[in-house]
């Protein structure tokens, strides 16, 4: 059973505040729930500062390589530059999309020997690999964002069934004593307490944090779908 304090040792005077104080006095079961909690936090965090890296590097190179692909008369030279922008879903998404135009362009050129011309078909190819890339750079940016919204979720209740396993225990040993008073059974519910706590200090920046890099994926799809687009009317100008 979980056993935050043994009132028969609880101070009768105003007991200690400190939380390692409190946490000093707690039973093995209450060091191993706050432990999950603690595990959960340190995830999350990493989780969270990876992330917020990735995106600030993604929004530093997407700016400039959209600027290079409009200026740029080329797409050999697009192509030759991608290295530069490596790890952002617009390079990913337009080595993709330019590999297959370059697969149709020969089966263009061996069906019609001179000018390559594409057809409705190879366009629609180009299309489908263009939106296999944005589906894949999206799972790539989408990942272990579950484990922000289990942390946000799970976490609450995981604090709140230690305070309430530790509360209870804490009345049992009240109802054993003779007398009782609030400076005996404060410091146990103290103790329970911490268990909420921590669960909270792990489900709001974890909460606060899954909605931010939400908003931020949505926002980068968003420019994954314009630039797909973009690329695939080039294109069409270029080779219909």
């Amino acid at each position: 059973m979980l056993n935050f304090i043994s009132l028969q040792e609880a101070p009768v005077g105003p007991f200690r505040g400190s939380i390692f104080g409190l946490l000093a006095h707690s039973s093995g079961v209450a060091l191993v729930i706050l432990a999950i909690l603690v595990i959960f936090s340190v995830l999350s965090w990493a989780i969270i500062l990876r992330k917020w890296l990735t995106f600030h590097y993604i929004n530093q190179k997407t700016a400039d390589f959209v600027a290079f692909f409009r200026s740029s008369p080329r797409l050999s030279e697009v192509a030759a530059t991608c290295e530069r922008y490596r790890n952002t879903p617009l390079s990913s998404i337009f080595s993709v999309g330019y590999e297959e135009l370059n697969a149709q362009i020969q089966v263009s050129g061996t069906q019609n020997p001179g000018r390559a011309v594409l057809n409705d078909r190879s366009l629609a190819s180009i299309q489908r690999s263009l939106q296999r890339a944005c589906a894949s750079e999206l799972s790539v940016l989408e990942k272990n964002m579950s484990w922000l919204a289990t942390t946000g979720v799970v976490t609450p209740f995981i604090g709140l069934l230690g305070t309430v396993i530790g509360i209870i225990n804490a009345f049992q040993g009240l109802g054993m004593e003779k007398t009782a008073s609030i400076q005996a059974v404060a410091p146990g519910i103290a103790e329970a307490l911490i268990a909420t706590a921590f669960g909270l200090f792990a489900a709001i920046p974890a909460v606060i944090a899954y909605n931010y890099f939400l908003g931020k994926i949505k926002a980068v799809a968003s420019e994954m779908d314009d630039f797909s687009s973009e690329f695939l009317n080039l294109i069409e100008r270029s080779f219909s």
